[in-house]
């Protein structure tokens, strides 16, 4: 009976492609990644947006507002802060068109650090959640996505992209994840695209309401988070 010869070099590519996409390549990609997008964040200085204005707004219309869209999405999932590019979607869209383009990239940005962190991240730092409050924060994200989530985008205590990225080491679903992130998002999103379209007049009563929101909802964030870290400690799972 004959039987195939495996060449060495065959199984050599076997061995190296097994590497490669092994759980800890794929975190290191995603590192990698991660850390190449913070530099060019840093070298070109997305707040220059507020100064500088967004070169394709002048094409005007719904095609500036896709592409604001996609940028804002892309620039998140490479943790650009979001009240950045939410105030200079109020400023370049005014209230309306600015909340549907920042809106689109929020849902966007959360959906693609989501998927890589799925993806690239989430099979190498699974075994690695034993603490107590790691392994609590998990079984709430995991049992209650969709609540937990929601509560985060409400009361904005936690940094967008570290959210994405938590969430999608946990085992939450995508559903629940985009659906609250794209309700939950909305009063925060408004209240700085609002301010800033109304940054020219900031005595007026738009801007200032705006302004209060947001000043709020960072304390009540402050307060949500501070309770919700003693309530994990209380109610993590014992053991290892």
């Amino acid at each position: 009976m004959f039987e195939p010869v495996i060449r060495p070099s065959s199984g050599l590519a076997i061995r190296c492609t097994k590497v490669l996409i092994s759980p800890w390549s794929r975190l290191s990609l995603l590192v990698l990644m991660l850390a190449a997008a913070g530099a060019l964040v840093v070298l070109y200085e997305p707040q220059r947006l507020l100064s500088d204005g967004w070169p394709a707004a002048q094409l005007g219309g719904a095609l500036a507002v896709i592409l604001y869209a996609t940028g804002y999405g892309v620039c998140t999932a490479a943790f650009v802060p979001r009240p950045i590019l939410n105030l200079a979607a109020g400023a370049l869209f005014g209230s309306q068109f600015g909340l549907v383009a920042a809106l689109a990239g929020t849902v966007l940005g959360a959906g693609i650090a989501f998927t890589l962190g799925r993806l690239l991240g989430q099979e190498a730092l699974r075994p690695l959640l034993r603490g107590r409050v790691l392994r609590a924060a998990d079984s709430q994200l995991s049992s209650h996505g969709f609540r937990s989530m929601l509560a985060i985008r409400l009361f904005p205590g936690i940094p967008f992209a570290a959210a994405n990225y938590c969430a999608a080491v946990s085992r939450m679903g995508y559903t629940p994840f985009l659906l609250a992130t794209a309700i939950g998002s909305i009063p925060n999103t408004a209240a700085y695209v609002v301010a800033g379209s109304r940054a020219g007049s900031p005595t007026s009563p738009a801007f200032l309401v705006a302004m209060g929101f947001i000043v709020v909802t960072g304390c009540v964030a402050a307060v949500v988070a501070w309770r919700k870290r003693h309530s994990l400690k209380g109610n993590a799972p014992k053991g290892d």
